[in-house]
């Protein structure tokens, strides 16, 4: 075994509905949720009034999948306290994944990571599961990869990598694993092959930014290696039961979806963030006067981003420049510019075109949209698998670092995670004033202030700091309290009509340092 788990999950061998971000065109815009005051519950397609969900109900939504896990003291946990962590669904079944674990052994650290698919959930779950492992051996000393190479030669017990800090019903690996291990035996052997030793005096952070990058592309490349050997091998001519053909470990679907990545490592005190796509991470900083600020650690990599933007015109002919980026959408198709996977926006049109001819077997099981080749597609790659890193030394004042796929972002502003997360751990929890709208009457007012008094009880039942920020990114009136009867009827919309109002949230929040508030 290559990783054990900690003790509250599973045991997992490593291994091997469309979202917003994949469309052929424009998705609806997300609508936002008004529920005038003493409205009826709302009713459905069915006709039947939905019944009012319980407050011990909502709660049940909400912390169905929350985590808590606390490291032990020592030089082990890097300057990690612990973590919180949530997932929502959105979709059915959520294309978010969440991933934490301890490597174990030569320099070690503790890494964390929120993936968020798209075109399926296969890339996400495939990278959630096996990116840790790549970063293990792209940090490793390289006598420590030798120990490993003999002891697989030799057919000894190998030492296990990593410590997986899991959540029981976390999506875990599956069989079939042979493939993606010979992928990373593969990655370890050139490591040996064409590298020396690093010198003892070599900066730390270089070498760990370079290992995130290296470890990134690798597994990336291994990806798309994977469907190309499983198209080689399997038959054209061989009829396939219905999805048998891409099952969710199968490599072509996993190549075929994609997924963006939030990766924090953390080591003898120093942060690093390796981003690719449009998850975010954002640290909680306590200021000398009390108050919070959030600091951003990663950019999106989208059109909104004028960086990026250009980066991506800038690798293309300006005869494409009308072309490449078309409605804030890669080829008018992919909201991020960089993810996992998505291999028909970087392998050649010949290869693609020869799929779309001879795989009629292999093109059925997947959507409309990858059945043909994308438009203006004349110099790939167009998406690209490095991420971006950022180096963060932490300091006292660093006390939690966030990280959230978009689906939270896209709900709350950075500055109102922080303060909530702040707020929760220094047990402040200070009421805003109201400040009566335009049309409120008295009736609205006493309603108001009667939620507000139960205030107090939400926070003190939301231990986990991830799930208070669902509830609030979800609950808040407008005054930054939670409305129980919104939260309540935000939770109990149906599959159909919950998609048009938020993503897929997956939250993890890294509490450092030791405690001084």
């Amino acid at each position: 075994m290559l990783g054990r788990t900690g003790p509250f999950s599973g045991r997992c061998r490593f291994e091997l509905q469309q979202s917003r971000h994949s469309f052929s065109s424009p998705p609806p815009q997300r609508l936002r949720v008004h529920y005038p005051a003493g409205s009826e519950s709302r009713k459905y397609r069915t006709g039947q009034e939905a019944e009012p969900m319980s407050s011990a109900h909502v709660n049940r939504i909400l912390k169905a999948n929350e985590y808590s896990h606390t490291l032990p003291r020592g030089p082990a946990s890097h300057g990690v306290l612990g973590f919180h962590s949530n997932m929502l669904p959105s979709n059915h079944p959520s294309e978010d994944r969440r991933s934490s674990a301890t490597c174990l052994p030569g320099r070690s650290g503790v890494l964390f990571g929120v993936f968020d698919g798209h075109a399926g959930t296969a890339c996400a779950h495939a990278v959630s599961q096996r990116l840790f492992y790549y970063i293990a051996v792209a940090t490793l000393p390289l006598r420590t990869l030798a120990e490993l190479e003999r002891a697989v030669e030799e057919e000894r017990a190998v030492q296990p990598l990593l410590e997986w800090h899991k959540h029981p019903q976390d999506h875990n690996c599956t069989d079939g694993g042979a493939i993606s291990v010979q992928s990373l035996r593969n990655y370890w052997q050139e490591r040996l092959a064409g590298e020396e030793e690093e010198e003892e005096e070599e900066e730390e952070g270089c070498r760990v930014t370079s290992a995130l990058v290296n470890a990134f592309r690798r597994l990336d490349y291994d990806l798309s290696v994977e469907a190309q050997v499983h198209l080689s091998m399997s038959s054209p001519r061989r009829v396939s039961l219905p999805g048998e053909a891409l099952s969710l470990s199968s490599p072509l679907r996993v190549a075929l979806s994609g997924s963006t990545a939030c990766i924090a490592h953390v080591s003898k005190g120093v942060l690093h963030v390796a981003n690719l796509g449009d998850s975010r991470a954002v640290l909680g900083v306590r200021e000398p006067n009390g108050s919070w600020s959030a600091v951003s650690l990663t950019n999106d990599h989208n059109a909104q981003n004028p960086d990026e933007l250009q980066r991506i015109l800038g690798e293309h002919p300006p005869s494409e420049r009308k072309t490449v980026v078309r409605h804030d959408r890669l080829l008018g198709l992919l909201l991020p510019f960089r993810a996992f996977g998505d291999v028909r926006f970087k392998w050649s049109a010949d290869m693609l075109s020869r799929i779309y001819e001879t795989r009629p077997d292999v093109l059925s099981a997947v959507g409309e949209a990858f059945r043909t080749l994308p438009p203006h597609y004349l110099t790939p790659p167009y998406l690209s698998a490095q991420p971006e890193v950022t180096l963060h030394r932490i300091t006292p004042a660093d006390k939690f670092l966030v990280l959230a796929t978009d689906g939270l972002w896209e709900l709350m502003h950075r500055q109102t995670v922080v303060q909530l997360i702040g707020e929760q751990l220094t047990g402040l929890q200070q009421q805003r004033p109201i400040i009566p709208g335009v049309g409120m009457t008295l009736g609205s007012l006493q309603r108001l202030l009667l939620e507000r008094k139960g205030q107090v009880l939400s926070v003190l039942e939301d231990q986990n700091a991830a799930t208070h920020l669902l509830r609030h990114a979800l609950g808040d009136d407008g005054y930054g309290v939670v409305a129980p009867n919104r939260l309540a009827k935000m939770l109990s919309l149906p599959t159909e009509l919950a998609r048009r109002y938020r993503d897929d949230i997956t939250v993890t929040v890294i509490h450092l340092n030791e405690p001084d508030l």
